[in-house]
């Protein structure tokens, strides 16, 4: 009996066809699907990335063309006809000059401060701007405004703007105790303080000097020189484009300070580089349109909902895109269809805001 045994080897006593196979379950499948440990979790959010910013160029080249050739009164091919499309494709320049400072400024910022509900305006960048107008038509009457047109004009308010930033940031993340919430704080009550002095001239004002400033004081494209491009546009591309290239250490400094010191960064020091771009473009935007208080917060919203990720190689570009699609829409339609494009800074503002109040009723979970 035991020779027969022995005879018999596992494999015949068992036939290999007779062994079921378990058929592929979900799981295997989504493991299947995995592109690993990178910015998705799937090829399936991956390509959802893809078609993504596919719609959104489409629409943002629509937007442009609307823009730029809309009820263009001239016949298509004319002097006249071109003459009338350069001057409309420098607002579209514009427009993409303040979607790309704000879009990138706030992610990035959000990003350092570890906070979505929070945006660069909170600096005092806009009450500064406030100030220094309503302190020129305070002191020099309605010349004051021209007195502050012009390329060098450009040029001061945006060092004064980065300078005032710079000096918040030296002052308050340097040395041993340095504090990114005491910063901000101080930020918020030098606003505030700002804003308090801008309204006490402004109440000194005639009103004819209160409806010149009050129309300098609206964020629009209008307000826009196509004198400050040469200078705006080399400081929006070289901030924007460093903090893309920085983008993976933008991911590790969202981790917070205990997981950049980890990995070797050194917190403070990209803090205060990151910081600096972000105020460049801040200072750019606002000294070239006027203020913006809450695009950037709704194109970052909308944009960190989009992308489905948190690597900012990716959040960057959607953030863009979904900027200029807001605001280019916003602007073509008050434009050509309701007449209105001095209102087009006032409905971003509305929008805006009830995208924060919701955030905020939320609690900060989108």
């Amino acid at each position: 009996m035991s020779d027969i045994t022995e005879s018999i080897s596992p494999a015949e006593s068992i036939p290999t066809a007779s062994i079921p196979t378990a058929p592929p379950t979900a799981a295997t499948v989504t493991r299947a699907e995995r592109t690993g440990s990178g910015a998705f979790a799937t090829a399936r959010q991956l390509r959802r990335y893809w078609i993504l910013v596919g719609t959104l160029t489409l629409l943002s080249v629509v937007i442009a063309v609307g823009i730029v050739t809309w009820d263009n009164p001239m016949p298509f091919g004319t002097a006249g006809f071109w003459r009338i499309t350069q001057m409309r494709a420098t607002n579209l320049v514009v427009i993409a000059i303040v979607v790309v400072c704000q879009a990138v400024a706030t992610v990035s910022f959000q990003s350092a401060t570890n906070n979505r509900i929070i945006t660069p305006s909170i600096m005092g960048f806009e009450a500064l701007y406030v100030a220094i107008q309503t302190a020129a038509v305070f002191f020099m009457g309605a010349v004051g405004v021209t007195a502050l047109t012009g390329v060098p004009q450009f040029a001061l308010m945006v060092v004064l703007m980065v300078g005032f930033s710079l000096m918040l940031y030296g002052w308050l993340l340097s040395g041993k105790y340095g504090n990114m919430q005491v910063m901000l704080l101080v930020g918020i009550v030098l606003g505030g303080g700002l804003g308090s002095v801008a309204t006490f001239m402004q109440r000194m004002l005639t009103p004819s000097e209160f409806d010149i400033l009050t129309a300098k004081l609206f964020g629009s494209v209008s307000n826009a020189d196509a004198s400050y491009l040469p200078l705006a546009i080399p400081l929006c591309i070289g901030a924007a484009g460093t903090l893309w290239w920085r983008s993976r250490r933008l991911n590790i400094i969202a981790l917070g300070k205990d997981v950049t010191t980890n990995l070797g960064l050194d917190h403070r020091r990209e803090i205060m580089l990151v910081l600096f771009l972000v105020s460049v473009l801040m200072a750019t935007t606002t000294a070239l349109v006027g203020p913006l208080t809450f695009l950037g917060f709704l194109v970052a919203t909308l944009a960190y909902q989009f992308a489905t990720t948190h690597d900012h190689r990716f959040v960057f570009p959607v953030a863009i895109l979904t900027g200029f699609v807001i605001l280019g829409g916003a602007y073509f339609v008050l434009k050509n269809i309701f007449y209105a494009e001095g209102a087009v800074s006032i409905i971003i503002e509305a929008v805006g805001g009830t995208a924060f109040l919701y955030v905020i009723l939320r609690k900060g979970r989108l």
